[in-house]
């Protein structure tokens, strides 16, 4: 890190208060631009006057800014099923990335639009992987809305919500459940037969490893009055399956095959 003087950053104060651009200054003192503005932002919080700040450094939690509940509550399902947050060495502020496969384009469609609704002021961008797109947002107050957030996998940790978020899904429960859809879920055609003709039926999955996960999908499923059951395959309860006719005509009026 490079260290300037006391007397560098005084003509920058002196030059900044007489109106000079923080470009300019910068130039003329060889002194990067985000030093420049960063000394003119805490000169002009210590004398009181208005700082403006850039909406997309705002946070739902921290500063207020308004969040739009349904898009946080399916963006919520997304990430509990295919997304995770990371910051690397070399970024300033950490990402979100939603991995999502090429099968279902208007998936990712769904995804970025839910970004993009959530965080109206930060670029959002698809990154190209081997058979899906990673559908990501960077943002440096990522953990305070996704406080689910922490080393290892999530179903080697316990994930609960937060009040604020519980209250977002008890309002939006359909928007939250298309996330999880959409993520770690499908929507197939079983069949069986029986007396020799075959019969076809659709049946909702959702696969997830994490306890805590499953249970906020049922929990949910059931509030909304979808009947759901689990089941094993193998030795392993990761699957929840909706088959009853009705709750399968309640899912296909919110939820939908995959697209």
């Amino acid at each position: 890190m490079e260290f300037h003087s006391l007397e560098v950053r005084r003509t920058a104060l002196s030059l900044l208060r007489g109106g000079a651009r923080n470009a300019d200054v910068a130039r003329h003192l060889n002194v990067p631009l985000g030093t420049v503005s960063y000394w003119k932002h805490i000169d002009r919080s210590k004398r009181g006057e208005p700082v403006a700040i850039r909406p997309s450094l705002l946070c739902p939690l921290c500063d207020g800014r308004p969040l739009k509940h349904p898009a946080y509550a399916y963006l919520l399902g997304l990430y509990l099923g295919d997304g995770h947050i990371s910051h690397y060495a070399k970024h300033r502020v950490p990402s979100l990335m939603i991995t999502l496969d090429d099968k279902w384009p208007g998936i990712q469609d769904e995804a970025e639009a839910a970004l993009h609704a959530v965080f109206p002021h930060n670029a959002t961008c698809r990154v190209r992987t081997a058979g899906a797109r990673n559908i990501k947002v960077y943002f440096k107050h990522l953990p305070c809305l996704f406080p689910q957030h922490g080393p290892g996998r999530k179903h080697e940790r316990r994930i609960i919500l937060e009040d604020w978020q519980q209250e977002i899904v008890d309002a939006h429960p359909w928007d939250f459940l298309r996330g999880l859809i959409h993520s770690d879920g499908c929507r197939i055609t079983n069949w069986t037969v029986r007396n020799g003709k075959r019969y076809e039926y659709p049946r909702y999955f959702f696969t997830n490893k994490s306890d805590d996960i499953r249970k906020l999908c049922t929990d949910t499923l059931t509030k909304v009055g979808v009947q759901w059951t689990v089941l094993a395959r193998g030795s392993d309860p990761f699957n929840v399956s909706v088959a009853r006719k009705d709750s399968v005509a309640l899912m296909d009026a919110h939820i939908g095959p995959k697209h």
